[in-house]
């Protein structure tokens, strides 16, 4: 059922600001308390997920959450089944302590080869032996823009990734920040204190996310479907976690720390696409792993919608 007031007022203020209510508001009426019947199926067909969630500490992380197709199941519009025995297992991972601190997620599905994406923000419960439940209290479906299509191939068992390849720290290293600026891609999760977590896609040319230093990253904010539902969590708490991933080497970097927004700055360049919208984050912590080898990506093309770096 669509939600009668979608948005909290975050997203508002950012829309007011940046003169998309009404674009906002008529894309808004896809966001429902339930998941589309017509989305069902492609819950079920997925293998590659993002998960935002708190940890004991309240700050914000996002995860990868990636499985075997049909690790997760929607049994109907209000609930996803996650079958753990086909999870790419990562133990060192902080999303399952934080779990059980607090069983609140935002999910984002995206399959990158179709450039399809939805939401799914809810409850994620234990569900018996090797079951987890994602209770939904919001979904909705995302556009296809400044997604880097890639084909996620899962060869002999999801298998677990090697806790002794986990580190973590501080400040950015080197590798770190090569690693950001060869990027075409990263996802963010955010949070607003009465609505709940979200976590989202960000893509765009590689070095589109520019390094500031040891620890600041500037990242652009290009045209998008007028919700804001990130820029509209962030303008009222920064707290943010963000994760890079590298397809080629399978290594992981995610970050915790707090995000600025800026508007209307110069941009010459035009790397934006026009906004001149872009925001920056202050990196308070790095946690560094690896998938397991049996996970890939084949590249198979950039997003047409891409601006220029």
């Amino acid at each position: 059922m669509t939600i009668e007031n979608p948005f909290h007022e975050g997203e508002l203020l950012v829309q007011e600001r940046t003169g998309e209510r009404a674009t906002g508001g008529r894309n808004g009426r896809l966001i429902a308390d339930t998941i589309l019947r017509g989305a069902l199926r492609f819950v079920d067909q997925q293998s590659f997920a993002v998960l935002g969630t708190l940890d004991a500490e309240d700050e914000v992380w996002a995860s990868l959450f990636l499985g075997e197709p049909g690790f997760l199941r929607a049994s109907d519009e209000r609930t996803v089944e996650v079958n753990l025995d086909r999870v790419i297992y990562r133990p060192h991972d902080s999303l399952w302590k934080n779990l059980e601190h607090r069983p609140d997620v935002g999910m984002l599905l995206i399959e990158l080869g179709r450039r399809r994406r939805l939401r799914l923000n809810g409850r994620l419960l234990p569900n018996g032996a090797n079951q987890m439940r994602l209770e939904v209290v919001e979904s909705y479906p995302n556009c296809p823009k400044y997604i880097q299509r890639r084909r996620m191939v899962v060869t002999g068992g999801p298998g677990s990734a090697d806790v002794s390849g986990s580190r973590h720290g501080t400040r950015l290293e080197i590798g770190h920040q090569r690693l950001i600026e060869a990027a075409d891609t990263f996802f963010v999760a955010s949070v607003h204190g009465e609505r709940g977590l979200d976590a989202s896609h960000r893509g765009g040319t590689a070095g589109f996310v520019k390094t500031l230093g040891r620890n600041r990253l500037r990242i652009p904010d290009y045209v998008g479907n007028s919700l804001y539902n990130t820029f509209g969590n962030l303008a009222l708490d920064p707290r943010a976690g963000l994760v890079f991933l590298d397809f080629k080497t399978g290594r992981t970097l995610q970050l915790i720390g707090r995000a600025t927004l800026h508007f209307d700055l110069d941009d010459p360049n035009n790397t934006t696409g026009g906004t001149r919208r872009f925001w920056d984050f202050e990196i308070g912590g790095w946690r560094e792993s690896q998938l397991p080898p049996a996970v890939s990506f084949e590249y198979l093309d950039a997003s047409p919608w891409n601006p220029p770096t």
